[in-house]
């Protein structure tokens, strides 16, 4: 393999990672909170308001839902931590000018674990969550989560027909 198919490689890798933890960022509707710190905001996402907002919860299992949420931002803000500052050196090494194609290979593969031990944290939270609704809130649940998916593939649908 020549160097230009290394860095080809390489530069893809990263592409798929950037990409993915963009998801990731743009998933969790993040906003600055006191002192401009970036907290996440539960209110309109999957977990906390969306799909769980529309349950009738009972004030016990909100106030199980929020200590749920409380305790999931302490396990992970270290790791989410971890990642950016892992992002923030490949930044750093690509705007020197020169392509180091070692410490690129060595950081994505130190990011690769924290964010699958993130994904595992943010499934476990979504399980403890699933554990609080009722038959009826869960199958309330399931109906909205259909509806979302067809809405998303009838908008692909329209899209791609108006290409």
């Amino acid at each position: 393999m020549g160097r230009s198919d290394k860095i080809r490689t390489i530069a893809f890798a990263v592409a798929i990672a950037l990409g993915v933890s963009a998801s990731i960022a743009i998933a969790q509707s993040a906003r600055r909170g006191e002192g401009g710190r970036r907290e996440h905001r539960w209110e309109g996402d999957r977990m906390g308001g969306g799909f769980f907002g529309n349950l009738d919860l009972t004030d016990a299992q909100k106030a199980q839902m929020k200590q749920i949420r409380e305790s999931q931002r302490e396990t992970l803000r270290p790791l989410m931590e971890e990642i950016r500052t892992r992002r923030q050196e490949i930044d750093k090494a690509s705007q020197s000018g020169t392509f180091n194609e070692a410490l690129v290979t060595q950081k994505l593969t130190e990011i690769a674990p924290l964010e699958a031990k993130l994904m595992g944290e943010r499934f476990k939270a979504h399980e403890q969550m699933l554990a609080i609704l009722t038959p009826d809130q869960k199958a309330k649940l399931e109906q909205s989560r259909e509806q979302f998916k067809s809405r998303g593939s009838e908008g692909r649908k329209q899209k791609q027909q108006s290409k």
